[in-house]
């Protein structure tokens, strides 16, 4: 379901739609790790990516103001704004509840499987 809001008679798509791709996600929640220097290319490494993906991706980040871009020679680095870095840490807190769901329920296969061949 796609929420519009009407704004002086303009239709304006929400952000949902956006971020409720797995690449998307990974791609701002990833961006949080400041431990690194985050440019396109490595970024679409780190999720597994292509490149011009990663690139239309950040596109509309920075469309919705939730990245800024230094330009370091020729590439260009990539920072979280506050609403973005905001985000970015809610999405890692989801990634990281949905993991431990996955594992949760791989343990209960796994005992599952232990039972059934002891019987």
């Amino acid at each position: 379901m796609v929420r519009v809001l009407c704004f002086k008679k303009e239709v304006i798509t929400v952000l949902p739609p956006l971020f409720f791709k797995e690449k998307t996600v990974q791609a701002l929640a990833h961006l949080a790790d400041e431990e690194k220097a985050w440019y396109g290319s490595l970024l679409a490494k780190e999720i597994d990516c292509t490149y011009p993906h990663i690139v239309n991706v950040l596109s509309k980040f920075k469309e919705h103001g939730l990245i800024e871009t230094e330009e370091e020679g020729r590439v260009k680095r990539i920072k979280l704004t506050p609403d973005g870095e905001d985000m970015a840490i809610e999405f890692q807190n989801m990634l990281r509840r949905m993991e431990r769901i996955d594992s949760k329920e791989e343990n209960e296969n796994i005992g599952l499987e232990e039972a059934d061949e002891s019987e």
